[in-house]
């Protein structure tokens, strides 16, 4: 998880740059070389000033997946800086590759920290499958779920390891559409609590996704262009493909 406001600038110097304390997620001008020579990503900039879902859209190569990596802090950029004001967790398309233990609630227990007591940890577990419309489920065996419970299951263990910036990178692409209904459903739920609403950033090929989202933006060759509505998004990206 990345730690938070933490910047990183070309010769791993602090970065005399102060990005907008408020804004939820800052990414300034940050680029990333693969050994090959190849830019997966020049001079990219990203700001999300406020929680909400958010959704980013991109031809594969475009380098979305790279800079979730980056936010997440699993690769440092080569140049720029990326600030958080929340901490960070990545969901990924196949929630297979992120859920460890037999049991829901004993994976869901690896992510919170172990100075609570173990009443306090089993609330929290509880609480967390809740929110993602899975209760009572703590002591069922994951390989009992479907495949959107186990998504749901997944951004649930990103909950609980206290992380307010979702990073999704096409969670619902291995779902049936009624699973993907429902995880979209959740995570803006999530977005939009009246209490405690988080930020969460989606990267999704599903132009109908578009529709739910709060802003909108298209990434092409390593750059994010200006946030839009998802419907404008969507109605621009389907008339373009029309177009051809």
């Amino acid at each position: 998880m990345r730690k938070l406001q933490q910047q990183v600038v070309a010769n791993g110097l602090a970065s005399p740059l102060i990005p907008d304390q408020d804004a939820e997620l800052h990414v300034d001008s940050v680029s990333h070389c693969w050994p090959n020579g190849d830019h997966v990503l020049n001079r990219c900039n990203l700001t999300i000033q406020r929680p909400g879902l958010w959704m980013l859209v991109g031809s594969n190569g475009s380098g979305k997946s790279t800079l979730f990596r980056l936010i997440a802090g699993l690769l440092q950029p080569q140049s720029g800086s990326i600030a958080c004001k929340k901490p960070a967790a990545l969901v990924f398309q196949n929630p297979d590759h992120q859920l460890l233990l037999p049991s829901c609630g004993s994976d869901l227990l690896l992510g919170i920290r172990s100075s609570q007591s173990m009443d306090q940890r089993r609330d929290k577990v509880e609480a967390c499958l809740d929110q993602l419309g899975l209760h009572g489920l703590a002591t069922r065996p994951i390989h009992t779920l479907s495949g959107g419970q186990k998504q749901r299951l997944a951004i649930a263990g990103a909950l609980a390891s206290n992380a307010g910036l979702l990073l999704l990178d096409e969670p619902t692409a291995l779902l049936d559409p009624k699973s993907q209904r429902t995880v979209l459903s959740a995570v803006h739920n999530l977005c939009h609590d009246p209490t405690s609403p988080i930020t969460a950033l989606w990267i999704t090929h599903r132009l109908d996704e578009l529709n739910e989202a709060d802003g909108a933006a298209q990434m092409s060759q390593g750059r994010i262009g200006p946030w839009t509505t998802g419907r404008e998004l969507r109605q621009r990206l389907q008339s373009g493909r029309s177009d051809r």
